[in-house]
């Protein structure tokens, strides 16, 4: 199935977690059950939940048996991807801004390009409705959360925390460092699909500005932009 340490395990009497070793592995294996569901040679399968380490599937007619069928699987590598990323727009105005680029050792407008620079990948959701777990920056631009967390943080906030970027569909408690607003609407009851994130899609950031204002606040992080500051992948 994967490497060692993979594991799954029954949920029930309809359910399976799959138990994998990191993020990378867990893209992997959620990218070939999809290839197989839509090549139809995935047994029958209700839902598909991918999550940071696992993936749960559920409704399933035969547990045991899909088990056994996936110790013998080979996750090929992710696809690439098709058709254009979803766009999202950020005034980079968030109050930990200058925090992060510290914390990356760059200016606050070299951390600004590092981020639009990226394409991201929504991995997983939770947390919240709407809310996405997007890989793309990698560990090197890993910030730690906040060791107080916030009390309410407005929604369209977009935020770090480990190797995630997320944008908060609406106002909630949350310790992520938060580097910009976005006005793009994350969940709307009344839209269909109601989340505009969902597991596999791409995502990219672009400078929206500050009309106005001076750019980024006014902040400004360590001076020297530095090579990585052209690179967010």
């Amino acid at each position: 199935m994967t490497g060692p340490g993979t594991r799954a395990l029954r949920v029930g009497d309809r359910a399976l977690l799959v138990e994998l070793r990191d993020g990378a592995e867990t893209e992997a294996f959620h990218a070939e059950l999809l290839r197989r569901r839509a090549a139809g040679t995935l047994p029958a399968v209700r839902e598909i939940v991918p999550a940071a380490r696992t993936v749960l599937l559920d409704g399933v007619a035969d547990p045991e048996r899909l088990a056994a069928e996936l110790r013998g699987w080979v996750p090929g590598p992710v696809p690439a991807r098709v058709g254009g990323a979803l766009v999202i727009p950020v005034r980079y105005d968030g109050p930990d801004l200058v925090e992060v680029a510290a914390l990356w050792g760059m200016s606050v407008e070299a951390a600004v390009r590092v981020h639009t620079a990226a394409e991201f990948r929504v991995a997983f959701c939770g947390f919240a409705p709407g809310f996405g777990y997007l890989t793309g920056l990698g560990e090197r631009y890993a910030v730690p959360r906040r060791a107080t967390p916030r009390t309410a943080v407005p929604a369209g906030s977009v935020a770090l925390a480990g190797a995630y970027t997320g944008v908060y569909p609406r106002s909630s408690p949350g310790g992520w460092q938060l580097i910009g607003t976005t006005d793009t609407v994350l969940w709307d009851a009344g839209r269909e699909p109601a989340a505009l994130l969902a597991p596999g899609v791409r995502v990219r950031f672009t400078d929206a500005g500050l009309p106005g204002r001076d750019r980024y606040s006014g902040a400004a992080g360590p001076s020297g932009d530095g090579a990585d500051a052209e690179g967010g992948r």
